[in-house]
């Protein structure tokens, strides 16, 4: 038997307000959240979309995580584009090796029974 654990995560970000020092920019929102910059550029890894209640909507993985994590929120194709609004946190793991986050991904889909994801699932 496979002995599999979910990886704890990385980097978590959350749904929150700016509130400006002086000289600073205005950072733009994207549904709420403004803390994309703290996603590594380069990395690979999973990442975990979650509601208020700390429910799992959403899990999905990349090669480059900041560009696949925006691009579920500007596009028209992304499976949560109908449920954007119910995220609130993002969690993020950081996983280089691509067979390992092909497991992983299909791993936490199942076991922790994520509402949006269609593909990779068994437990329906």
């Amino acid at each position: 038997m496979i002995k599999i654990s979910i990886p704890t995560s990385d980097i978590t970000i959350t749904q929150r307000k700016q509130t400006p020092k002086e000289n600073e920019p205005e950072i733009k929102d994207i549904y709420g959240f403004i803390d994309f910059h703290k996603i590594p550029r380069d990395k690979g890894g999973i990442f975990l979309f979650f509601n208020k209640n700390d429910e799992l909507l959403f899990v999905g993985k990349a090669r480059k995580l900041r560009q696949r994590i925006k691009k579920h929120f500007e596009d028209t194709v992304s499976p949560i584009k109908q449920h954007r609004d119910e995220v609130y946190k993002i969690d993020i793991c950081l996983v280089e090796d691509p067979m390992e986050r092909e497991i992983y991904e299909t791993y936490i889909i199942n076991k922790l029974q994520s509402k949006y994801n269609v593909e990779k699932v068994f437990y329906k």
